[in-house]
């Protein structure tokens, strides 16, 4: 939220990065981290799978404040409005509040594990890398759109202030965006990419990060001009 970056080494560290993506510190939380999100300017939260758990971790005071405990293995988190959305095993995505309460339930349809989803005007936005498709669901779990055309291996996601989602297309080397209503899309970024598999927007802006599917290489980017 302002414009630092916060890195998960999957099954590792996480990590805190400036603006420019310079290491300043790796934060001081136990246990193999998988993803992450933000909640407020100074708390994140980040899935644990092997532990079953997400922690709620403050980086000012760099204490985990809060640790949810699940049922089930723990892939993809967001976040919007005090609620956390969580992917889990057996093609479950779950809604709790931060104190770990269960709001919703929602059985999907995933070739793939939960990794990448995005919550959104109580809207859950996920990737399915294996089935080539992304899927919009309302927390009911109906259906409101998929889109399939021409995807191969979509994985990360984000969307932008005007509700349209961007995604990292990892075999085609693409970054596409799909409208909120999923009817139409395009290309943003092709050349120069070698199987993007995370991104990230800055706050109300139309740039960011690319993570590649190695997570060796960080490449900036900027829509402005698209």
């Amino acid at each position: 939220m302002d414009g630092r970056l916060i890195i998960v080494e999957w099954g590792d560290k996480v990590n805190l990065l400036t603006p420019d993506g310079k290491l300043l510190k790796k934060l001081p939380i136990p246990g193999e981290a998988f993803s992450v999100t933000q909640i407020n300017q100074n708390t994140i939260a980040i899935t644990y799978p092997w532990e079953k758990a997400i922690k709620i971790f403050n980086m000012e005071n760099e204490t985990v404040t809060k640790v949810i405990t699940l049922d089930k293995d723990c892939c993809g988190l967001s976040s919007s409005d005090d609620s956390l959305v969580v992917g889990l095993i057996d093609d479950e995505i779950r809604i709790i509040d931060l104190e770990g309460n269960t709001l919703k339930s929602i059985q999907v349809k995933c070739e793939s594990y939960l990794y990448n989803l995005v919550y959104c005007n109580d809207r859950v936005i996920y990737s399915d890398c294996n089935g080539n498709a992304v899927y919009c669901v309302d927390q009911s779990g109906k259906q409101i759109w998929q889109y399939k055309q021409d995807l191969s291996g979509p994985s990360g996601l984000y969307t932008d202030n005007y509700g349209n989602i961007i995604v990292a297309d990892q075999d085609s080397h693409r970054i596409i965006v799909i409208s909120k209503d999923g009817k139409e899309s395009k290309v943003l970024l092709s050349d120069g990419l070698e199987h993007p598999r995370c991104i990230c927007l800055k706050h109300c802006e139309s740039s960011g990060f690319i993570c590649d599917i190695d997570g060796k290489n960080l490449t900036k980017f900027n829509f402005s001009s698209k």
